[in-house]
């Protein structure tokens, strides 16, 4: 069996694969002073509640945004699960090409959902991660990652609201029945979800036209959408063809099937992503 760990800034998303299927799934809260220990029993307590054994775990694979706690969860590998994580980075074999000014600053969640989309979708795509930040990112059907935009996410603009105003409270992300609204709660809700979808919209219809030149195959541009605000933003939209909630985990065993005849492939070096197919 495969655990593997997709660590974002808000969440960390677990899923064990048995066979290249995934068995099972959890989000747990993303808590940097937690340690070694308290995940580790934490993922113990998942599975056996689940009636899993972490025993017949194998093997980890590992790809994170938050460098401190990739430590955390290396040394949870090891003593838990008596091996050492294959992690996402330099030295890990994708297909993908990043024609990027510096590769290296791509993050691992990128690249894990760009190479995931283009195997289960083909390309050209506009892969879209809606999480704590939303992602664009575009690819082209020869598997070269050419580019994207980053935003703030939902949440982010949220508590940017509450904490630089002086009145404006914490709000849940529900989506109100119109636009114009007539308190203040509905009024916030109503600025942060269509106005994000807004956002969505015009960069995606944007990128989809630039993608469009930069492939070249005259295929039609598609897009896929992930992260944990997805299904909020596509029911508004009409720009998401997509929504593949598991496609960050898939991704990563994939990545993990690619390279496990190598071992537990890790970083061997600071060389950038650059890679042919």
């Amino acid at each position: 069996m495969l655990l593997a760990c997709d660590v974002g800034n808000t969440n960390i998303v677990l899923g064990a694969f048995d066979g290249g299927r995934l068995v099972q799934n959890w989000r747990l809260e993303t808590i940097g002073y937690r340690s070694a220990d308290e995940y580790g029993m934490v993922v113990n307590q998942l599975f056996s509640f689940e009636g899993l054994e972490l025993s017949d775990v194998n093997d980890v694979i590992i790809s994170t945004v938050v460098p401190s706690m990739l430590y955390t969860l290396q040394h949870m590998s090891q003593k838990y699960i008596g091996k050492r994580a294959m992690v996402i980075g330099p030295g890990i074999k994708t297909g993908l090409k990043i024609v990027y000014d510096d590769p290296t600053q791509v993050g691992a969640d990128r690249i894990v959902n760009a190479v995931s989309a283009l195997n289960k979708y083909g390309g050209p795509l506009v892969v879209i991660d809606l999480g704590t930040a939303t992602t664009f990112c575009a690819v082209t059907k020869d598997w070269r990652y050419v580019g994207g935009s980053i935003a703030p996410g939902l949440k982010i603009s949220s508590d940017a609201l509450f904490e630089k105003t002086a009145k404006l409270p914490r709000i849940e992300l529900d989506e109100p029945a119109r636009v114009i609204c007539k308190n203040t709660i509905e009024s916030m809700q109503s600025g942060l979800i269509f106005g994000h979808r807004g956002v969505v919209e015009y960069i995606t219809e944007r990128m989809k036209r630039e993608l469009a030149e930069i492939d070249g195959s005259g295929d039609p541009v598609r897009v896929i959408a992930t992260g944990g605000m997805a299904t909020l933003m596509e029911s508004g939209t009409s720009c998401i063809d997509v929504v593949d909630r598991m496609l960050t985990l898939e991704g990563l065993a994939y990545l993990y099937e690619k390279n496990k005849k190598n071992g537990s492939a890790r970083a061997r070096t600071d060389e950038d992503w650059k890679e042919e197919a």
